[in-house]
């Protein structure tokens, strides 16, 4: 079983969109690398509070989007990397 099996099809959208902002608070270099994705985490729990309502499947997808978001950020930088 994977993640995405617990992701709703509603809330795949926000993968992408936590994927860009990340990308672009990496490029304003405002804060250091270690703390964007507990900054991705907030955003991805404040969307989905904003898509699903105020209940627990809410902040479950929140993380589960999150989570998805930098996982595929790190398969897509792994992949370019020599050992």
């Amino acid at each position: 079983m994977e993640i995405m099996d617990y992701v709703v099809e509603k809330a795949l959208i926000l993968i992408p969109v936590l994927m860009i902002i990340g990308k672009m608070i990496k490029q304003m270099e405002i804060v250091p690398n270690k703390f964007i994705p507990a900054i991705l985490l907030a955003i991805g729990l404040g969307l989905s509070l904003l898509l699903f309502g105020l209940n627990v499947d809410a902040v479950v997808q929140g993380v589960l989007v999150t989570g998805a978001s930098v996982y595929v950020h790190q398969v897509i930088k792994q992949k370019d990397k020599e050992e």
